[in-house]
């Protein structure tokens, strides 16, 4: 009897049917046998919509409160789903991310999970029920609900996999799979049957917009298979694999030097002018960053002249506001020249193991972009990635020219 981890995004139960579509899904998976906990998304735009009634209320709202309005989203979708289940004659129960202990650190909005107490659920399936459990929250040690973040319910599904030991773990959602970039703007963009955590995991951090990156990064740890696929169809979807479970599916691995493109437009550019050249300037900026808890992805420092450089980074859109707060307070202590910032910005990247054992691909990439008339302002490299900021006017010509010059649409 397989233990399978099931989660339903927002638009999988986006209304009540949708949701009695995923209740016949989830019981035809029981009937083969299987035990099943299912993960589930607010329905449809739901946390949206609290957002914007929560900010009707204040521009400035409490984090912590955030967090008990948005964790209602979750709670109306599983007590819908146990009932649709329920009305097919089929047991279920569901439980908010506390009730199943799901032990989180106290970083609102932005929680990550610290434990998981699976006791409860083990009960539950023991009695034969479908266990559903809300995606995206949890508790922290001061018994406050905490949310994980947006695309929090994939972590849920994954770190509950983990926990439970589970056979399989399946994201179901709109679309059917992973693809060589965004079809929406490649057309000709190609599903993978196969891919790798690594490969993922960088898609993932870098835009492609169908897992969140943290439940990569689990799936890989306790190495999880992990099945994307959508909840309208019976496509097999896409399985994420380790390198070595890869290159058994696919032989000719190391001659594809891209696997995929990704666009990031969520980001924006931070720089400091005029900051005094000597050690410990850097330490000091980032440092009080992480102490804001903001995270920043790309950084290039200027080389030095008359003792002074400039350093510029890319964070998330939505933490720009408290960014630039912290910025100039730190660009005043300092004595840097100004601050300035950039929202129109995206971030275009091409992904491939195949990267590691051969050269010319950020060559290539490079010059495709400048015969497209593409100017790069950032550049960021690792072994199986190069990522390059644009102009988001030039966001999707760039993920284009890339794709079709690295033949990603055969």
């Amino acid at each position: 009897m397989a233990l399978i981890v099931q989660k339903f995004g927002g638009t999988s139960v986006g209304n009540a049917e949708r949701i009695k579509l995923v209740a016949k899904r989830v019981i035809a998976d029981k009937k083969k046998n299987n035990r099943v906990v299912v993960v589930v998304s607010a329905m449809g735009d739901t946390t949206d919509d609290l957002i914007n009634l929560a900010e009707q209320i204040t521009k400035n709202p409490s984090e912590r409160e955030m967090d008990m309005l948005l964790s209602t989203g979750e709670q109306v979708s599983i007590a819908l789903l146990a009932m649709a289940i329920h009305n097919q004659g089929v047991e279920a129960i569901s439980f908010t991310g506390p009730q199943v202990g799901i032990i989180t650190d106290n970083i609102h909005r932005k929680a990550k999970i610290i434990s998981i107490n699976a006791d409860r659920i083990h009960k539950e399936l023991e009695k034969n029920k479908i266990v559903i459990v809300a995606g995206f929250q949890g508790i922290d040690e001061n018994q406050d609900i905490t949310t994980l973040g947006r695309g929090g319910s994939d972590t849920t599904a994954v770190a509950l996999a983990a926990a439970l030991k589970a056979d399989l773990c399946e994201i179901y959602t709109d679309v059917d799979g992973i693809y060589t970039a965004d079809p929406r703007i490649i057309p000709n963009a190609k599903k993978f049957s196969y891919i790798t955590y690594d490969e993922t995991l960088e898609l993932a951090s870098l835009g492609a917009q169908v897992l969140h990156s943290r439940s990569v990064e689990i799936a890989k740890k306790y190495n999880i298979p992990l099945r994307v696929r959508s909840t309208f169809s019976k496509d097999k979807g896409t399985m994420l694999l380790s390198e070595e479970k890869y290159g058994k599916e696919n032989k000719n691995m190391e001659k594809i030097l891209v696997s995929g493109v990704a666009c990031d437009k969520n980001e924006a550019k931070v720089s400091i002018i005029d900051i005094p050249d000597r050690p410990g300037i850097a330490a000091q900026i980032f440092g009080e960053l992480a102490d804001g808890n903001i995270v920043v992805d790309m950084i290039i420092q200027s080389a030095g002249e008359d003792g002074k450089n400039d350093i510029s980074f890319t964070v998330m859109k939505g933490d720009l506001d408290k960014t630039l707060e912290i910025m100039e307070n730190t660009a005043k202590k300092m004595k840097a020249k100004k601050v300035i910032y950039d929202k129109n910005i995206a971030k275009v990247s091409a992904v491939g193991i195949g990267m590691r054992s051969h050269s010319g691909v950020a060559a290539r990439m490079f010059r495709i972009l400048g015969n497209a008339g593409i100017n790069i302002q950032m550049i960021s490299t690792s072994e199986i990635k190069i990522s390059c900021v644009v102009s988001q006017k030039d966001a999707d010509k760039a993920l284009q020219v890339i794709h079709k010059e690295f033949n990603l649409g055969k």
